[in-house]
């Protein structure tokens, strides 16, 4: 098992996209895992996935889209204060 690496970034950050098909776009982060070193962003790479009804939980099959994790290298946090890309984490003024 990989070493967790410590993360710039957490839960309800807003990302752009840096890198891959989804350049360009941005999105709040889902989830973090900082043991792989991704993140899962709403709205960005988006995968469909087969599913197979379960009669035991009521859930139906079919084909389901969901965002699939993204290399946290690829996505750079955006500043709330100027809506602008930035590599540091910004002080919030009390």
């Amino acid at each position: 098992m990989d070493k967790p690496v410590k993360m710039k970034l957490k839960k309800g950050d807003e990302v752009l996209v840096i890198a891959g098909k989804d350049r360009g776009k941005r999105g709040q982060i889902l989830k973090v895992s900082p043991t792989n070193n991704r993140v899962i962003v709403a709205g960005i790479n988006m995968i469909k996935k087969a599913t197979k009804p379960n009669p035991q939980t009521g859930a139906e099959g079919g084909i389901v889209t969901k965002e699939a994790s993204i290399h946290a290298s690829n996505v750079m946090l955006v500043d709330p204060a100027t809506q602008k890309p930035t590599r540091k984490r910004p002080v919030l003024a009390v």
